[in-house]
């Protein structure tokens, strides 16, 4: 479908909405700046300087280059010399020109809503975290583009709002950046990158990263904001949870070791956004930021449901293992060494073969050296990796991790049914999966299709009719509420919401 034929096309999505009796919600739309309007803007926002910023950080986002060329300019062997990344190619609609010019006109986006079958998306420009590579112009560019798409989109504000990048370098540009986000331009969901590249300071201090950018360029670490950080981000969150805002991620790990193949992209891509978030969201969990903040909610983008509750399963799993009184059992000042004695004298005749047993030495002996790598046995306060997380039970678990999190599961996406299976999940738990419909990326050829195809999921038996309310509508609705319980004023959800109860 290349054309606009009629006000509304049919669609099996269409037909789907027409049997529902609630509304539906997509939590992540992926749309395009047309460049020309976007680089006029930058201009008057900032001047020619800025311009150079924006085009400089959208032109080098997926090309990753070394010697002064990127993967596909090189070589097999510079690729493999420089272990340069595999990139994506090719990662927006385009044969479907309808879609394309929808992704990128905010009113025929709004106009086709009715043929995707949704009745409020949330946007995600596809360059709203360009800035981030922008370096002392990052968070101008940043206010700048955020100025941009809360213009651009205000109109459609009953149907479509656009989320605010906001750069987390430090806990200060994000609070500024925030606070005239939601306050000044009326944005009211942001996203964020799940982590911030650091130098490691042992390497940076020996290779200062001004002299030496290609050591820079490998050396370093992720600041994922919630542990081991060098800064304070709770002010951060502080202010996220006062302005009653909800948190986004599309946080991705291509580039990681295990994730840096030079030559497939697919290699790269599937499942990098599940263990990019799964890194974020442990750092706040363990770094005890959702326990500090219960009011904070977190949707993690793109990655699946199932990862969600895979991990909220292991750390059940792991804290009745490891909690600071369980982790005893590991101890070895516990051991009997009486008991372990007369054991190996009973039962280890045919392999101590006439040697002398020493208790003092028994234990090592039968553990092995890499039983006993620590230099000093550990303080009471590190023992218990739980500590600063506050768990004292499974139900803090629960609260901390599946209260909190809300995980991006695509239509397509079959896995979403282990976030449903309350028989599957510890204390009877369907993590809370949101329907994201991805649509503006290479996965959805077909914007019409995403909604039909989560109903698949039902006719196919994979979830239930409930499960689909919940990803569609019920999740959704409660991620936005539970962070802002005015959302949705003023919009089409409360519309709907509205006359379905006087109906009622």
């Amino acid at each position: 479908m290349n054309a606009r034929l009629t006000p509304a096309q049919a669609s099996r999505s269409l037909a789907v909405k027409a049997g529902l009796d609630y509304p539906v919600i997509d939590t992540d739309v992926h749309v395009n700046d047309y460049n020309p309007a976007l680089e006029e803007y930058v201009q008057q926002y900032g001047g020619g300087e800025l311009v150079d910023a924006l085009r400089k950080v959208l032109g080098s986002r997926f090309n990753t280059r070394s010697n002064g060329k990127d993967w596909y300019q090189q070589t097999q062997e510079e690729r493999r010399y420089y272990r340069t990344l595999r990139s994506p190619w090719w990662a927006r609609v385009t044969r479907n020109t309808l879609d394309l010019a929808t992704y990128t006109l905010p009113e025929l986006l709004a106009e086709r809503l009715s043929e995707q079958g949704a009745d409020y998306s949330v946007l995600f420009p596809n360059d709203v975290l360009a800035p981030l590579g922008a370096g002392k112009h990052r968070q101008a560019l940043h206010r700048a583009i955020n100025h941009f798409h809360a213009d651009l989109y205000g109109k459609y504000s009953d149907r479509l709002t656009p989320v605010a990048g906001i750069p987390l370098h430090t806990p200060e540009e994000g609070i500024e950046e925030l606070e005239f986000a939601v306050k000044t331009l009326g944005l009211k969901v942001i996203n964020i990158a799940g982590g911030v590249r650091r130098p490691v300071p042992a390497v940076a201090d020996k290779y200062p990263p001004a002299h030496h950018p290609d050591v820079a360029r490998y050396a370093h670490y992720t600041d994922f904001y919630g542990i081991d950080s060098d800064y304070d981000y709770d002010p951060f969150w502080a202010k996220v949870v006062e302005l009653g805002v909800p948190v986004t991620t599309h946080y991705g790990s291509q580039g990681w070791t295990g994730r840096h193949s030079v030559s497939n992209y697919m290699f790269n891509h599937i499942g990098h956004f599940a263990d990019g978030s799964e890194a974020f969201a442990k750092a706040l969990f363990f770094g005890g930021v959702t326990k500090r903040f219960p009011g904070l909610r977190v949707a993690l983008l793109e990655g699946g449901a199932d990862w969600g509750a895979n991990v909220f399963t292991h750390l059940i799993d792991r804290w009745e293992k490891r909690n600071r009184v369980a982790v005893q059992n590991y101890n070895p000042a516990n051991a009997d060494l009486d008991l372990l004695e007369n054991l190996f004298q009973r039962y280890g005749q045919d392999f101590i073969k006439g040697r002398k047993l020493d208790k003092n030495t028994l234990l090592l002996d039968s553990l092995g050296v890499s039983a006993f790598p620590h230099s000093r046995e550990p303080n009471a306060e590190e023992l218990d990796d739980f500590a600063l997380a506050g768990i004292e039970s499974p139900e803090d678990i629960k609260k901390q991790w599946a209260d909190s999190f809300y995980f991006g599961a695509e239509s397509d996406d079959r896995t979403v049914a282990v976030a449903f299976n309350e028989k599957l999940n510890p204390l009877g738990v369907k993590t809370k999966a949101i329907w994201s419909s991805d649509i503006g990326h290479w996965d959805v050829p077909d914007l019409t299709e995403p909604l039909a195809e989560s109903w698949d999921l039902v006719e196919q038996g994979v979830i239930s009719e409930d499960d689909f309310k919940a990803l569609v509508f019920g999740n959704p609705y409660r991620f936005y509420t539970e962070a802002n319980p005015n959302f949705f004023a003023g919009t089409t959800i409360e519309k709907k919401l509205s006359l379905d109860k006087k109906a009622a």
